[in-house]
């Protein structure tokens, strides 16, 4: 289900909400707490903005990052950012893509953590391990800070242990789950980035300094940010920091990192079975089975995933769960794309689903929002027959525009400039039928497009 252009963090896998939406709406009710700063591959803003819209939450600024650079740089640009705005800002950092059952005992640790933070302290969240878990790092507590009760030195960080020292740390009391999130002043950060990483922090300040405009949102310089070194914030900082400090979470967290880690905290039937959409069970016991689309039935099975989705199916032991990684590596060896994207792919405007394909030919499904439209636009090796579903569709086709209400089409040649927008009041639902001899989507040429893409 986590795709490249779809990853997990925009799914609603716990919630009826999105993880990213989940996220957000974790912070209402902490006070003082400013509008989020989002920090996204450019490849997904406009997922992150329209699920930020779904919810009412109009972020400070959405910072787009050209290439990935893993954990560091991307919060020292939202801490440049945000300190050039408000010096003494304090940045609480969350993974959006995590889980937390109780949001009031989340709350009273970001309490805590602030109050270390106001004193200099770069904080992070340990979570009391549950399992001997060996896919989690941890952290080692160290003394308790003075005049802030509940809140500890940092003694060490553990890489990924074996399973003789997963279970020791679980029996001890002094060893948590590194959370991945963390509570500082923005400029505190950035001065111990600059002392331990100055040549990451001088390629983000340059990233930042050369940021661009992009609409809505903030994009960072290119050259800038591929020059920057890339590695996470506990490389970079947290693990050489003389300031570090951790506040225990004990506030039902999980990363979702697997499958069987929804099973985990899923709600179970009496045969300790979790189940999501249209799903029969007999004689099964101890299994998730989630049904994006069709029906799925499951007959005398133990601990099994199964994971259905219109262009692709799942079945694997629970206990393999981890192992997923090494069936999308060999899905990208073999050159498929089931990796990259779901047949429904997701556009500023809309989206469009893939219906059928056949020898030179290909039928899609397209939806376009209200006021929005497809770039201006030609193909060299296709052509292009559109016929409106329901809505109203203006089409530009060559020199000509055209209104079309549904049960009317119109044909694109190949080599034709054509745009078609949505200028109704309700989605704009259109079937199109492509015809030629490549059909893959690299093969347009843009002219105008209110979306900023090449």
């Amino acid at each position: 289900m986590s795709r490249k252009l779809l990853p997990k963090q925009f799914l609603p896998l716990v919630t009826d909400r999105t993880l990213l939406q989940d996220t957000a709406a974790r912070l209402a009710g902490i006070p003082d707490c400013a509008a989020p700063v989002l920090v996204v591959n450019q490849d997904h803003r406009f997922l992150a903005a329209e699920q930020m819209s779904e919810i009412g939450v109009k972020p400070g600024a959405i910072i787009l990052e050209p290439v990935g650079r893993n954990t560091a740089p991307a919060i020292a640009a939202a801490a440049t950012w945000v300190s050039e705005l408000q010096p003494d800002a304090l940045l609480l950092v969350l993974p959006s893509d995590h889980m937390v059952r109780d949001v009031s005992t989340f709350h009273a640790a970001v309490g805590t953590a602030r109050k270390a933070a106001e004193n200099g302290f770069l904080v992070t969240f340990g979570i009391k391990p549950t399992t001997p878990a060996t896919g989690y790092g941890y952290i080692e507590s160290g003394e308790p800070l003075e005049n802030v009760p509940g809140a500890h030195r940092i003694r060490r960080f553990v890489e990924k242990p074996d399973a003789a020292a997963a279970r020791g740390f679980l029996r001890s009391a002094d060893y948590f789950w590194n959370s991945g999130m963390f509570l500082f002043e923005a400029t505190r950060f950035l001065e111990e980035l600059r002392h331990h990483r100055p040549d990451m922090l001088e390629c983000v300040e340059r990233s930042i300094s050369s940021s661009a405009k992009d609409i809505d949102f903030l994009r960072l310089d290119e050259g800038a940010i591929s020059a920057c070194p890339s590695e996470s914030i506990d490389y970079a900082v947290m693990e050489h920091t003389a300031r570090g400090a951790i506040v225990k979470g004990d506030f039902g967290w999980s990363d979702v990192g697997s499958w069987s880690t929804l099973w985990d905290i899923g709600e179970k039937d009496a045969n300790g079975n979790v189940v999501a959409g249209d799903v029969a069970l007999a004689d099964a016991q101890q299994c998730y089975v989630r049904a994006d689309g069709r029906h799925v039935s499951l007959l005398g099975v133990e601990d099994l995933l199964v994971v259905e989705t219109d262009d692709a199916i799942l079945v694997a032991s629970r206990d393999r769960a981890q192992d997923v990684k090494g069936v999308v590596d060999k899905l990208a060896q073999n050159n498929r794309t089931e990796h990259l994207c779901h047949s429904r792919v997701y556009r500023p405007w809309g989206y469009y689903e893939s219906v059928d394909t056949g020898e030179r030919y290909q039928v899609k499904r397209l939806m376009v929002k209200p006021g929005q439209s497809i770039s201006l636009q030609l193909h060299h090796q296709r052509a292009e027959h559109w016929v409106v579903v329901s809505g109203r569709a203006r089409v530009t086709r060559g020199d000509e525009v055209l209104e079309l209400e549904a049960n009317q089409a119109t044909y694109i040649p190949i080599g034709m400039k054509h745009r078609l927008e949505n200028a109704g009041p309700a989605p704009l639902l259109v079937v199109e039928v492509q015809s030629g001899g490549y059909l893959g989507e690299d093969d347009i040429v843009r002219f105008e497009d209110r979306y900023n893409r090449k």
